[in-house]
């Protein structure tokens, strides 16, 4: 609940659209968030319905005051939510990894002869924007393109008003046609400038129609010189553009955007296709998603990266319908907002969600492999649990059954951090009826341990388990029954990745991005695999097995041949009467008993 002056504030709210800043007690801000009703919204966070979601558990805990700003509309409240987290960069918000500002194209069409510029921001200036462009790399290139194909020039002149005496250097190699002292007319720049913006817009088949129909027309006016001007430009165009070209799709001018996410970090994909073909892509990575849907992380990337496009494709291709769909819409003005469930548009979709999911891939790639360079997991592991001797050898063990059947356990071996499969082992539970994870831990356990000090193989320097306080605590019974006392015994709790110690009465918490952490999930989520994957086979065994129990003359012998070659009772259901007499030791007439058997129920 909060406290006394949060909720006066709260009693007080309006119900009527408008943003919310949480703030902590040194009045910084913690979360902005935007609501149709303040009233119900803001006190949504301290009910039921949020007691369950540990990071607003954190959040609770950390609000003392509450700002509210009214306004008229749900979109305008969009808005203003969308400038306050620019501006706060609040710590419970979602937000753009790099949350700098991406540079932009800029062509000044509002002057007499235009100039291409970069800026960190897009004004109301009149000029034509284009961008952002998250990869610096692809704006350079861009500009290189231009320069090569087309004549802008580079000098800051304010022509025709303040111009030089005679042309600079871009003149004499062939870059520039010397506007400044009047070589050429504001008639020819400006049709130049048409063809550049034409080209940012990914449209070369309209430029090289228009350099076409221009060289047409001086070849016929006896002007060879500039046609054949106009002949480079269009082999040029033709370079450039042809590795460009990524895939032929129908259709006009549309944006397919794309989100993977994984944990805490996203990733959100731009598929520009113009013209029916896709031309390029463009990114953005977004932390702070966890316990987020995935329509909020999507509308969240729309409102800061792409809504502020001074000009957008027609259409946005979406993956899934966005949170606040209906303020979006109005925002978005006459650009039409779709979520294709087949056809071109959903493939478009897909591709974008594909490159999203590489890209995050490489991030999250990119990142473990940065911190294990800047430091060894194995003895950042070591160090974070206060360990007397460098972990080189760890085992993770986890349980998995099936409402208290075909319970199982699987203990995962790594070496210096890496899995040593061979010494991986799976585990049947003897001794526990029921579903009782504490009691089927400290079989599991015992059983590895027992094997390993009576066959007088090397202990592990970790013994970790998949789970909180009450399985680490039957992980130590079992290790004191053993007379095993060396080897520290920790738990990796799945929900809040909490880890628990057994002097160390509150779990340790690390961060997401700590080797030491990362360590412990990769052993916990391989064991995790390990389990499930036997329990499965398990499962499957039992339900062919009881089902075939019924049938005449099928042994233990042909059961097994039956479960090696179809693997479960579906698989045998959908075998016909010449597959089923293929297997080992059972003839046809067997064979259709069995067909029969399976199918009698219908």
């Amino acid at each position: 609940m909060p406290d006394e002056a949060v909720q006066r504030k709260l009693d007080a709210l309006p119900d009527a659209p408008g943003v919310y800043l949480w703030k902590d007690a040194d009045g910084s801000v913690l979360y902005v968030g935007k609501a149709n009703n303040l009233r119900v919204r803001a006190r949504w966070y301290f009910g039921d319905e949020a007691s369950g979601n540990p990071r607003l558990l954190l959040l609770q805990r950390r609000i003392a005051d509450v700002e509210t700003i009214v306004v008229q509309s749900e979109a305008q409240a969009l808005l203003l939510e969308n400038n306050l987290i620019k501006e706060h960069q609040p710590r419970f918000n979602v937000n753009l990894r790099d949350d700098k500002r991406y540079p932009w194209l800029a062509v000044t069409v509002q002057e007499p002869f235009p100039r291409i510029l970069v800026t960190r921001a897009a004004a109301d200036d009149g000029a034509r924007y284009f961008g952002p462009y998250t990869d610096v790399g692809a704006l350079r290139q861009t500009l290189r393109v231009i320069r090569r194909i087309f004549t802008v020039r580079s000098c800051h002149y304010d022509l025709p008003r303040d111009a030089p005496e005679r042309p600079c250097l871009d003149y004499h190699i062939g870059k520039c046609k010397a506007p400044c002292v009047g070589w050429e007319s504001a008639q020819s720049y400006r049709r130049m400038i048409q063809d550049v913006l034409l080209f940012l817009e990914g449209k070369t088949v309209e430029v090289r129609a228009r350099l076409r129909e221009r060289m047409q027309q001086a070849s016929a006016a006896m002007d060879f010189e500039l046609a054949a001007e106009l002949r480079d430009v269009m082999k040029r165009l033709d370079q450039i553009e042809e590795p460009q070209t990524v895939e032929r799709v129908g259709g006009g001018d549309a944006d397919a955007v794309g989100l993977a996410r994984d944990e805490d970090d996203a990733c959100a994909v731009v598929m520009r296709v113009r013209d029916g073909k896709v031309i390029g892509r463009e990114h953005t990575f977004l932390v702070g998603v966890e316990g987020v849907s995935e329509a909020e992380v999507l509308t969240t990337f729309l409102m800061r990266y792409y809504l502020p496009r001074p000009r957008r494709a027609r259409t946005a291709l979406l993956p899934c319908p966005p949170a606040d769909e209906e303020a979006l819409r109005e925002l978005f003005g006459d650009a039409q907002v779709s979520v294709p469930q087949r056809g071109l548009g959903r493939r478009l979709v897909d591709l974008a969600e594909q490159n999203a999911i590489h890209l995050l891939e490489t991030l999250r790639l990119e990142t473990f492999e940065g911190a294990e360079r800047a430091e060894d997991p194995v003895y950042a592991l070591g160090r974070d649990l206060g360990l007397a001797a460098v972990p080189r050898t760890l085992v993770c063990a986890d349980i998995s059954t099936t409402q208290g059947r075909d319970t199982v356990g699987s203990i995962v071996w790594f070496e210096n951090g890496r899995p040593r499969r061979s010494e991986y082992r799976t585990y049947k539970i003897k001794s526990v009826e029921g579903q009782d994870d504490f009691a089927s831990m400290r079989e599991l356990v015992s059983r590895f341990l027992g094997r390993r000090l009576a066959e007088s193989k090397p202990l592990p320097d970790l013994f970790v388990v998949d789970g909180g306080r009450g399985q680490l605590n039957a992980a130590l019974a079992a290790a004191s029954e053993a007379a095993v006392t060396t080897i520290p015994f920790v738990g990796l709790a799945k929900r809040e990745e909490e880890i628990y110690l057994p002097d160390r009465a509150e779990p340790l918490g690390l961060p997401r991005r700590s080797p030491s952490l990362r360590l412990l999930q990769r052993a916990r989520d391989e064991a995790h695999r390990v389990a499930v994957t036997f329990n499965r086979k398990r499962r499957a065994a039992r339900t062919i097995t009881s089902a075939l129990l019924e049938i005449p003359g099928v042994g233990p012998a042909r059961r097994s041949a039956l479960l090696e070659r179809f693997g479960s009772l579906a698989g045998v259901k959908s075998a016909t009467l010449d597959e089923l007499s293929a297997v080992a030791g059972i003839s046809r007439i067997m064979a259709r008993r069995i067909f029969e058997h399976v199918h009698k129920d219908g």
